[in-house]
């Protein structure tokens, strides 16, 4: 999503909101000068990956069990 300085300016706080979930890019006279993103995406997005492949049934424990012996 692209806004303008000022209309970031004006409703700052629905852009912190939308920024949890998409990148919002700021422009001033036409140009983008800066970035609004959540630092935390790419790790929301990495263990939403993970879901059904890793088992149900295994604890923490078991898993660095079994990547243990396999090193």
């Amino acid at each position: 999503m692209t806004v303008t300085a000022t209309e970031l300016k004006m409703n700052l706080g629905k852009y912190l909101l939308l920024s949890e979930n998409e990148d919002i890019h700021i422009t001033k006279n036409g140009k983008i000068i800066a970035k609004l993103t959540n630092p935390y995406q790419d790790r929301v997005e990495l263990a939403q990956s993970l879901f059904g492949i890793l088992p149900s049934d295994i604890t923490l424990e078991e898993a660095r069990e079994e990547r243990l012996d396999r090193i």
